[in-house]
């Protein structure tokens, strides 16, 4: 029989006590211990640190997201700073940055209640003055009228009329923006429908997205537009925000209004990305736009909304997202007419396919293997017109392949991005 004098639980709990708090302030309280309380610091050790934080079901910065919740919702602040301090000094890969911290403090204050999480900003902030040069993070005075959801960024309109409306998400990283992006979207839709993929490139970049005129908040001129009126509506929008360069993400409508900006204005593209969109309609499919902007303008856009989905979306993905399907719908019906009908001839009479050799930016085509408003053939005679264009495939994808396959498509899209 043999008997192994190596504590292991204990081990284990004091090498993860460490990992989480760091060395300095484990060896300090080991070193307060005493023959009152050395039982307590050993029990601790092995059950908090072991049993619990040796479990690999949750990572680190989870299990630290409880712990912060949870000291929160009872008051223990003492425990909270100890974590707070720990949780911006920790080791990379399990630490959490003051924009994470601030969440979890935010959503403490609907679960927990307003006073506990004004206590909580407290002392986090008493504990960022203290830390904030050794990580980087500076607390600027900022004005609470200011403040703007993350998810859906600072709003606004441009001057110039007929007046665009966009939202602009600044990179959570508080650091300059590694790109500025534009999401351009479909016909009947509107800048929501880019949130997933906007709050992913948010991390660390600028993000624009914009309701195209005749849709959303954006205002709807009488009259039939052109692709170059999209373009131009765009150049007047980046210019008065002064972006410089972007990476121009345009889905179908948008795509095609991608295309004209880069030949209209070329010095505001840097990158394209081209989804489920075409260069041009041959005349059949030309004459079918014609007939639906005579039946919208007849008899209203709810008309046309049931096939529209049907187009939008594949069979499957309509009968598994059925409420997704009906959230679209109610926006494409809820658009207004005049500029639906407007926006309609603009994508009806799209024609770049003779110039698209003039594009002189890196270009992704993404197309849906299910697309039936604009078949593969059409991505693939986009890719093979723009020098150096790539295309991709997204399997199971209709046409809004970006809401049918949002991660496949963020993918491609970070992956293209990276190569800039």
């Amino acid at each position: 029989m043999s008997h192994d004098p190596f504590d292991h639980d204990l081990e284990r709990g004091l090498r993860n006590r460490r990992n989480v708090l760091g060395d300095a302030w484990v060896d300090r309280s080991l070193s307060n211990a005493t023959s009152f309380n050395a039982d307590f610091q050993n029990l601790i050790t092995r059950f908090a640190w072991n049993e619990i934080w040796g479990r690999p079901g949750l990572e680190h910065k989870t299990r630290r997201a409880i712990v912060l919740a949870i000291t929160i919702a009872l008051g223990r602040w003492e425990e909270f700073e100890l974590h707070i301090r720990a949780a911006l000094l920790g080791e990379e890969g399990s630490r959490l940055s003051p924009d994470e911290i601030k969440e979890i403090l935010m959503q403490s204050a609907i679960y927990a209640g307003v006073p506990a999480a004004n206590t909580a900003f407290t002392h986090t902030q008493q504990i960022l003055r203290e830390v904030g040069a050794r990580i980087g993070y500076a607390l600027d005075p900022a004005q609470p009228a200011a403040a703007c959801h993350p998810g859906v960024g600072r709003s606004g309109r441009t001057e110039s009329a007929p007046a665009i409306h966009y939202t602009v998400r600044e990179p959570r990283s508080g650091k300059a923006p590694r790109h500025t992006v534009v999401l351009s979207h479909a016909l009947g839709c509107d800048l929501s429908m880019w949130d997933e993929l906007a709050n992913t490139l948010a991390a660390d970049c600028r993000v624009i997205a914009y309701d195209h005129r005749g849709h959303g908040g954006s205002a709807s001129p009488e009259g039939l537009y052109s692709m170059a009126d999209l373009a131009d509506d765009a150049a007047r929008l980046l210019r008065e925000l002064d972006t410089g360069p972007v990476i121009w993400i345009g889905l179908s409508m948008g795509g095609m209004a991608g295309q004209e900006l880069a030949l209209r204005h070329p010095s505001l593209v840097r990158g394209l990305v081209l989804a489920h969109t075409t260069s041009r309609y041959p005349e059949p499919i030309r004459a079918v736009w014609d007939q639906r902007i005579a039946t919208v303008r007849e008899q209203g856009i709810e008309a046309i909304a049931d096939a529209v989905m049907a187009r939008y979306f594949h069979d499957g993905f309509r009968a598994r997202h059925p409420a997704t399907v009906a959230r679209y719908r109610r926006r494409l019906v809820s658009t207004d007419p005049l500029g639906y009908v407007g926006c309609c001839n603009a994508v009806g009479t799209v024609d770049t396919a003779d110039r698209l050799n003039g594009i002189a930016v890196p270009t992704l085509v993404v197309a849906g293997d299910l697309d039936q408003g604009t078949p593969l053939d059409m991505a693939q005679a986009l890719a093979e017109g723009i020098p150096g264009a790539r295309l991709t495939v997204l399997e199971g994808a209709s046409h809004l392949g970006g809401i049918e396959q949002p991660e496949a498509f963020a993918s491609g899209v970070m992956a293209f991005m990276a190569g800039l």
